[in-house]
């Protein structure tokens, strides 16, 4: 296994991302289950936190059968933050993983947007996510932040 980019403390990893300038299908050599979006308002971007993993991590999740991946990623923001970006979501390219303890692979597809500072929050906690945050990955770290999500966010930054 190559050395990761990023690990967490239950021995997933993510190894490999592979950008893209445009939207197309995912890698054909392990499933793309599900979709992550990274969503910035000004320098600072989304975490939401899980109850059932209890960390911060960005909004994302599996992707429904008949929805492409763009469709989980919109429905996965809004659902968990209550977040509409500005316009349409960029699509930023696949995020290779190898899940514990198996060491499955998979990947994660990632897409990045915008809000303005003034954007009104209607984010309702749930039975998934509690919280939400708006974090600065270029200052202080966030205690129970995943750290594959973290290393993620920071792709997308600009």
């Amino acid at each position: 296994m190559p050395t990761p980019l990023a690990v967490d403390s239950h021995g997933n990893a993510l190894i490999s991302f592979l950008a893209a300038p445009r939207e197309h299908p995912p890698p054909q050599d392990a499933p793309t289950p599900l979709a992550l979006v990274s969503l910035w308002r000004g320098d600072h971007v989304l975490l939401v936190f899980n109850r059932f993993r209890r960390c911060w991590e960005l909004p994302g999740g599996l992707i429904d059968p008949g929805e492409s991946a763009r469709e989980a990623a919109e429905r996965e923001l809004l659902e968990e933050s209550g977040q509409v970006p500005e316009g349409l979501l960029r699509f930023v390219g696949f995020a290779r993983f190898i899940l514990a303890p198996d060491l499955r692979a998979e990947y994660g597809a990632l897409f990045s947007g915008r809000v303005r500072g003034g954007t009104p929050s209607v984010f309702r906690p749930d039975e998934e996510i509690c919280a939400i945050r708006w974090w600065d990955p270029g200052g202080r770290e966030v205690e129970r932040l995943q750290p594959l999500d973290a290393y993620l966010a920071r792709l997308t930054r600009g």
